[in-house]
């Protein structure tokens, strides 16, 4: 029954080694235990404020990165409908080049034609004259006293005569 029931010396030397012991930890163990602890709170705090702080500015470089990123794609469709307007305004300055060039060139075609013409139609008012003179010299050469043989003549002329 001493196991049970422990005599009163026992329980006073367990009392002082415990109160001793307790003492000794109050006063060497436990404010560093409590600093130790209040430490990795405080690091714990500032870790998770500092990952609240990331994330805030994650979502702010993420809002950021959209709204540029819209920017660059209404630059990007404005300089794509500058682009578009320029080419065609450039195929159609081509194009309203292109007819003056060949007005231009019917002109000078028509007037290169006009001007053969009338070069052609002065060869032949010449070549028309020429023959005349031919035909009047050779009647009047003939010397005809007569209608019939002055027929003749003419239609032997006209016979003669080959036109181009």
């Amino acid at each position: 029954m001493d196991l049970i029931t422990p005599g009163t010396g026992l329980i006073f030397w367990q009392l002082f080694g415990f109160l001793g012991l307790l003492f000794i930890l109050i006063k060497f163990a436990w404010k560093p235990m409590l600093a130790a602890l209040d430490e990795r709170e405080g690091s714990i705090n500032n870790a998770l404020k500092a990952a609240e702080t990331a994330r805030n500015e994650m979502a702010n470089l993420k809002a950021e990165n959209e709204k540029l990123l819209a920017d660059a794609r209404l630059e990007r469709d404005t300089i794509l409908k500058k682009a578009q307007d320029a080419s065609v305004k450039m195929i159609d300055d081509a194009k309203a080049e292109a007819v003056k060039a060949g007005a231009l060139m019917i002109e000078n075609a028509k007037a290169v034609i006009e001007t053969e013409k009338k070069a052609a139609l002065a060869d032949v008012k010449s070549q028309v004259a020429t023959l005349s003179l031919q035909v009047t010299e050779k009647l009047l050469r003939a010397n005809l006293s007569d209608n019939k043989s002055q027929k003749e003549l003419v239609e032997g002329f006209i016979k003669e005569l080959k036109l181009n």
